[in-house]
């Protein structure tokens, strides 16, 4: 269902940007920022991780810093048919976790070190299993199409305002004048609202995949319940809205993000449906 329902929100984002093409002249207009749009998340898509991994200090370790930790990681990857990602400890009290990369080959998975603290092997397990779930679903690739597509609808959203304050085409032509003006203002919108939906359920996705990938579905809700507490007492500081996504919980401190707005599932929702497979 998760599946199904982010095909269905990226169809729809591909008809949003469709129709704003033909507002500002047909396919011509909608082909230039599509391809706009495409080259500056290719270098997004190819870099995020290393990006990503500097901007929170993340140190990499090898298996005889942390070896518990480190092979926990391998033994999840290898029960998931994946090749070892690189592994990361971030120099931060905030509790939360995430992976990044490319694809399965080039991927690597973070903690913080308040999160190895307070959780438990087994809730941990779940955590990481969560992290590796998102690198073998592709969430990243499929986090970067939304991406793609949703900045070719802002720029083709700019184009058609332009258009209007300047003349543009007339009311009377297909998709021009007054109507064509309020797409361009509610199309960006729908986008945004629409790719955070797409985050969310890749979230559920991941909650799923990574109980069925370690076999213990109420240790990752109860990992997420002690996260979602420890993160609202503690939000990580060095947190940007733009790499919320990344992290199993919102690490921004709780009043900055509307319900609406947010990346990340209700967490009561989650660890409902967790406790539910645990049944």
């Amino acid at each position: 269902m998760n599946r199904f329902k982010t095909a269905v929100l990226l169809t729809t984002l591909t008809l949003i940007m469709v129709a704003l093409g033909s507002a500002i002249g047909g396919r011509g207009g909608m082909y230039f920022a599509f391809i706009m749009a495409c080259a500056m998340n290719l270098f997004s898509y190819w870099f995020s991780d290393k990006i990503v991994l500097r901007m929170y200090g993340a140190q990499e370790i090898t298996e005889a810093e942390n070896p518990a930790f480190y092979g926990m990681i391998r033994r999840l990857a290898m029960q998931g048919g994946l090749p070892m990602p690189r592994v990361y400890i971030i120099p931060s009290e905030s509790p939360n976790a995430f992976a990044t990369g490319r694809n399965p080959d080039h991927a690597a998975v973070a903690a913080t070190e308040g999160i190895l603290r307070i959780l438990t092997p087994e809730e941990m397990e779940g955590v990481m299993a969560h992290e590796l779930s998102h690198v073998a679903n592709r969430d990243i690739l499929i986090s970067s199409i939304a991406a793609t597509i949703a900045g070719a609808i802002s720029m083709l959203a700019n184009m058609v305002q332009w258009a209007a304050i300047f003349g543009g085409r007339r009311d009377d032509e297909e998709g021009g004048g007054w109507g064509g003006l309020a797409l361009a203002i509610i199309a960006p919108i729908a986008a945004m609202l629409i790719q955070l939906a797409v985050s969310r359920s890749r979230e559920y996705l991941a909650d799923e995949s990574g109980a069925r990938l370690c076999g213990k579905p109420r240790s990752l809700a109860n990992a997420l319940r002690k996260l979602d507490q420890a993160s609202r007492a503690l939000p990580m500081e060095e947190a940007r809205p733009a790499t919320a996504h990344m992290f199993i919980v919102n690490p921004l401190s709780a009043g900055m993000l509307m319900q609406l707005f947010s990346t990340h599932p209700p967490m009561e929702e989650r660890i409902a449906r967790l406790e539910q497979m645990g049944h």
